[in-house]
């Protein structure tokens, strides 16, 4: 496991500090109900979909999460750790009539690690989350008990890829760079990309292809990403879901004024609009594509917060 500098760990910390203590507004049901636990899924619906099937014109896919594995940084204390052994079965000759060997895996892991999607459990302020409900009535050691990520149904929808290398004339954002609403704004204007309600809107930063194994520990201390202005706009644009090819989406450090990951309640807690983490779209920036079809059907680990996922573009 690679380690954080003292300094860049501390300054993590005291980012969440201020995340969990600021004070909380006066919570609003969602739109979709005070019973709702799938948010901003609800937009998945038939016609959607068969939208969605009309943007595959080439045939083609990628798959959008990057290789997980031991050792990866992650966003402490996180971690992964892989066991592969021979499961004895006795006599296999006796038992089965033929000699089988037979590989399993042992893993041990925080499911909030590499390419990810944050439920809606997951982020809240002064101990609310989604939907009015109190993290301490559904938090249980053993699992979510409401919010879990296997209330998520399928995601299908249109995707839409911002390449901001391409907006900022760079091969890679900077630690810290932010993108605000009018950034935003202009790179769809550029591209002649429109919004939609219930999109994927995915922003390709290309820090993780700069910098995940070129310089591991800054990839994971500080990252280019949205200010908590700009995802007050996106969540006013209705999407499905959002994210980049960074590991927490939101600019760290963040810009004078803004607190640190509070995209993360802006949009989970405040709109249930998903947050996808670490997004492979380095492939999609190549080769120029900004509308796709998005498919994710996630492991449903009952009760769990996030999960480590790859959901594929098909163009």
């Amino acid at each position: 496991m690679i380690e954080l500098k003292k300094n860049v760990f501390g300054a993590l910390i005291i980012g969440l500090v201020v995340f969990e203590m600021v004070g909380a507004e006066e919570c609003a049901h969602s739109k979709w109900g005070e019973d709702d636990e799938i948010g901003a899924a609800n937009y998945v619906n038939p016609s959607q979909i068969i939208m969605a099937t009309k943007l595959v014109k080439k045939g083609k896919s990628h798959g959008l999460g990057i290789v997980i594995e031991p050792g990866m940084p992650a966003f402490p204390p996180r971690y992964l750790q892989l066991q592969a052994i021979e499961n004895h079965l006795g006599d296999p000759e006796k038992l089965y009539g033929w000699p089988v060997t037979i590989h399993d895996d042992i893993l041990q892991t925080w499911l909030g690690l590499g390419p990810q999607i944050d439920g809606l459990g997951h982020a809240g302020e002064s101990g609310n989350f989604y939907n009015c409900n109190k993290g301490s009535n559904f938090r249980l050691t053993t699992g979510l008990a409401k919010l879990g990520i296997e209330k998520i149904p399928p995601l299908i929808g249109r995707g839409i890829l911002l390449d901001m290398t391409k907006y900022f004339d760079t091969e890679n954002m900077t630690s810290g760079q932010p993108i605000t609403s009018k950034d935003i704004r202009s790179a769809a204007k550029n591209q002649g990309v429109t919004f939609k309600d219930g999109d994927v809107i995915l922003f390709h930063t290309g820090w993780t292809d700069a910098m995940l194994r070129s310089e591991p520990e800054a990839w994971v201390s500080s990252e280019p990403g949205i200010t908590n202005e700009a995802a007050a706009f996106i969540a006013s644009l209705n999407p499905m879901a959002v994210g980049a090819d960074t590991w927490g989406l939101g600019a760290v450090p963040p810009i004078e004024g803004d607190r640190v990951f509070y995209d993360h309640v802006i949009l989970l807690k405040e709109n249930g609009i998903y947050i996808l983490e670490t997004m492979n779209t380095g492939t999609l920036a190549e080769e120029g594509v900004h509308e796709f079809m998005f498919v994710l059907g996630q492991a449903k680990i009952k009760g769990a917060v996030q999960m480590m996922i790859n959901p594929i573009a098909i163009w």
